[in-house]
């Protein structure tokens, strides 16, 4: 016969307990909370010029030469103020092929362009996807919530494919 434990060790183990489950949720909280601000933050970078256009250099990129992971043409510009240039950078996605024409909007105080218009937008938007992806791996298997973690999923899948497809 195995004598009963004395109910302070019982409690000393759920205190334990409980830390160790705080702790985990904390930690991966913060984890997948720094995932997300990431693809928000990479994101960012290129999704300001495409959704805040006030006041931005509107026009179209028709594409010349292509070389490692970006391409260059001549821009032609559509917006009043916009000067045309010989020469103006673009990523190479893609979509973006030698001898296509396409929407672009000017970084300002560059010669780089980005893609302009719902494709521009859901592309500038890509790396957010796969953090919800990668976020929500961490939301399902580190905090155990699975609804979320799907809702996540599902978020950044359908981002991804939308940009898929309109690009």
């Amino acid at each position: 016969m195995i004598p009963a434990m004395p109910a302070t060790v019982t409690r000393s183990r759920q205190a334990s307990a409980a830390a160790l489950r705080l702790g985990r949720v904390a930690a991966m909280g913060t984890v997948a909370a720094l995932i997300l601000i990431a693809g928000v933050w990479a994101s960012w970078g290129t999704a300001q010029h495409v959704m805040l256009t006030k006041g931005r250099e509107h026009g179209t990129v028709t594409v010349v030469r292509c070389g490692e992971g970006a391409c260059s043409g001549r821009y032609t510009p559509v917006s009043p103020g916009s000067t045309p240039r010989g020469r103006v950078v673009i990523t190479q996605t893609v979509t973006v092929r030698r001898g296509g024409t396409y929407a672009v909007i000017v970084k300002p105080g560059t010669d780089e362009v980005v893609r302009s218009g719902p494709a521009g937008v859901l592309y500038a938007w890509v790396p957010l996807g796969g953090a919800l992806l990668l976020a929500s791996v961490v939301v399902g298997g580190g905090l155990r919530r699975t609804r979320v973690a799907w809702a996540l999923a599902g978020t950044g899948l359908a981002l991804l494919t939308a940009a898929f497809v309109a690009l």
